[in-house]
């Protein structure tokens, strides 16, 4: 057996784990936008956990994949069109599957096909079955293949293939018992070696004998010998490649029936969807329809969850404590007036990060996003940037700690860091808590849009910060042409959009939630720690002003006082921000001791006693301009340094003298945007 071992990353998805130790290792390949990921989350039943390879900044998915009461260890490896490396994520598929010795190989390797894309997901498969392995062939998307006019006989490309070869819809979960028979079966036998056209032929467990692609013997191949093919020279390599795609075009022949290309609704649709004019409004409106869902549909909701937690269960704890004689003192100040007021302040925006998170899993499902990268593939190059980079900068609007991690997607080393500079400027939903509960108290009207601009804004700013940092540190920044799969679109499938939601929910709340944790027992104890005479820890007629955290936030306040947000009830948010933006939150509610945060209208949320203190602290703080403040206050949000978690991510990826020059242009740069922006709104609001 092999002795792959991988260590889980510090961002879990969710609280499975792999298998045990000694499970037969199963390795998932297949090109981008293949299935391959999706069938991974069938198999796993989405108990996945993430982390980086040993060694390596790369980031793989593993789980446990339960046969019939066994274990397997299902790796789910970085997506890749050959074993040609161009990145890191593909060098270290190209490292498990051809450097590695026999014995640390994986047990079984899964190659997963596009239907659509037959030809091209083979020519990963011959490169794979050149060396000494166990392989099973899954084709999925046959019903699209179909579709577009052409039959796949997956019994004869299995004949040509000379190899296990299943037709698996995972999407659907149809075929999943197929690839688990296949790949059972493929554990029993031994690892072998599948040669090009002309290999000599050898009995089927003889790893020094190749077997050929189901064709007939025609000669030895230049290179052969005991071990896998290796060309010894440019033309003997060259050779080798012809030989690959004679094999190829000669499994399809066999496999497909083609009817005839025709016109699908994909193609209809793309017309309009990648139109050099239509397609960026289109983008645009399929954003600002996210916005508005986000911001409406999950207000119902929002105020149930926060009236249970800041409501009952408050209440229920009070009593309780003052049942075993603990009421009233330090300990209910810690648990009610800061873990739970704090903690479930933040809670009570799950319901607005579930919808978001839903409607980027439908957005990706249906294939739409594919299309978002290639309109903004001119944008991206206009600042250096390869289409593709616009696949992390999306992931960073939901958080900025994978997106950082999916550069890896690009192989230029420069491309990697500009784009990782880039990242903290997209407004992740940490951010988007603030700006929704902002925008209720000040634009209650339209806070969906208020909260659209915001997400403008912060494209307008990695555009701009692109543009300056090529035309001063990098004028010879490479190009590179946009190579990208635009898979079919797809009716999304119900569950798996949910359970992408899920996943992506479940993880942002528990990596946030201990931060969170964290930030809200340290604010509490600096508001409960008196910074003058006559007081003691915890005493309950302590001024906040008057407390560690009050003076430590009046010392900052007069920076932003020509931003117009010179409180230090407001600028102390900003501290406690850079540790999570969501602690913006969960620091007015502490500051404040209030329960109530919002009602069941937009209209009543905003005279709640929280809005009334925030709108308060905002016109005495802006001199009467508390709308040019709030719009300074969320731009300085959005632009200044990121949270911890991104800064550690970045350090990881780029290392810390990149970081520390950009955690310094964000922090200037904010504060320049803020003042800018107080003082010209100021004049016409």
């Amino acid at each position: 057996m092999s002795r792959i071992t991988a260590a889980p990353g510090c961002h879990a998805t969710s609280g499975g784990g792999p298998a045990p130790k000694g499970a037969p290792v199963v390795a998932m390949i297949g090109a981008p936008n293949s299935g391959k990921s999706t069938l991974f989350n069938a198999l796993t039943g989405a108990k996945v956990q993430m982390g980086n390879w040993p060694g390596t900044s790369v980031e793989v998915s593993r789980g446990e994949w339960r046969v019939d009461g066994d274990a397997r260890d299902l790796i789910d490896f970085p997506g890749a069109y050959s074993l040609d490396a161009m990145s890191p994520d593909e060098e270290l598929t190209r490292e498990m599957l051809v450097h590695r010795d026999d014995g640390e190989r994986p047990d079984a390797v899964v190659v997963v096909v596009d239907a659509t894309a037959l030809a091209r997901g083979l020519y990963l498969f011959t490169e794979i079955a050149e060396h000494p392995n166990r392989i099973v062939v899954a084709v999925t998307k046959l019903d699209v293949a179909a579709a577009q006019g052409t039959d796949i006989d997956v019994a004869a490309l299995q004949d040509a293939l000379d190899v296990p070869v299943v037709a698996v819809d995972p999407r659907r979960r149809t075929g999943l018992d197929d690839v688990a028979t296949a790949v059972t079966g493929a554990l029993t036998g031994c690892k072998r070696i599948v040669r090009p056209t002309g290999g000599t032929p050898g009995t089927p467990c003889d790893s020094a004998a190749p077997v050929a692609l189901g064709m007939p013997d025609s000669g030895p191949v230049a290179g052969t010998g005991s071990g896998p093919v290796a060309g010894t020279d440019a033309d003997a390599e060259e050779e080798l490649v012809g030989k690959r795609f004679e094999d190829i075009d000669a499994a399809v022949t066999a496999a497909t029936t083609d009817h005839g290309a025709r016109v699908t609704a994909t193609d209809r649709i793309d017309r309009f969807a990648l139109h050099p004019v239509a397609g960026p409004l289109l983008f645009l409106a399929v954003m600002w329809a996210v916005f508005q869902i986000t911001t409406t549909v999950a207000a119902p909701f929002q105020d149930g969850m926060e009236g249970f937690v800041t409501g009952g269960l408050s209440d229920r704890f009070r009593d309780g404590l003052a049942a075993v004689g603990l009421g009233g003192g330090i300990v209910e100040g810690l648990l009610v007036d800061g873990i739970i007021a704090g903690v479930g302040m933040v809670l009570s925006f799950a319901p607005l990060m579930a919808l978001m998170f839903l409607c980027l899993a439908v957005l990706e499902d249906s294939g739409y996003m594919a299309r978002a990268a290639v309109v903004t593939d001119r944008v991206m190059r206009a600042i250096g940037l390869p289409g593709k980079a616009f696949i992390p900068l999306i992931v960073g609007f939901g958080c900025n700690v994978p997106a950082i991690s999916a550069t890896r997607v690009l192989g230029n080393p420069r491309h990697r860091i500009l784009t990782a500079l880039l990242i903290p400027f997209t407004s992740c939903t940490a951010r988007l808590v603030v700006y929704v509960m902002l925008a209720a108290v000040f634009f209650p009207g339209s806070a969906g849009n208020v909260v659209f601009a915001m997400y403008v804004i912060s494209i307008a700013l990695v555009v701009l910060t692109g543009l300056v940092l090529r035309r001063t540190l990098w004028r010879a920044m490479p190009s590179e042409p946009l190579v990208i799969d635009l898979p079919t679109y797809q009716l999304p499938v119900p569950r798996m959009a949910l359970s992408v939601m899920w996943l992506r929910l479940k993880g942002f709340l528990k990596t946030a939630g201990g931060i969170i944790v964290g930030t809200v027992v340290a604010v509490w104890a600096l508001l409960a720690m008196p910074a003058v005479p006559g007081h003691s820890f915890g005493d309950e007629n302590l001024n906040p002003g008057d407390s560690a955290y009050g003076v430590m936030s009046q010392a900052i306040a007069p920076v932003f006082e020509p931003a117009g947000f010179g409180s230090w009830t407001l600028t102390g948010t900003l501290v406690t921000g850079f540790v999570a933006k969501e602690a913006v939150i969960s620091t007015w509610a502490q500051i404040y001791s209030l329960d109530d945060v919002t009602d069941d209208t937009a209209e009543q949320q905003a005279e709640s006693p929280l809005a009334r203190e925030i709108r308060a602290d905002f016109e005495q703080a802006s001199g009467g301009h508390e709308l040019a403040a709030v719009w300074a206050f969320m731009i300085f949000l959005l632009a200044y340094t990121p949270c911890v978690a991104t800064l550690t991510a970045q350090k990881r990826e780029i290392g810390w003298r990149w970081t520390l020059f950009g955690f310094g242009v964000q922090l200037a740069g904010s504060w320049l945007l803020a003042v800018a922006v107080f003082q010209v709104l100021k004049v016409f609001l």
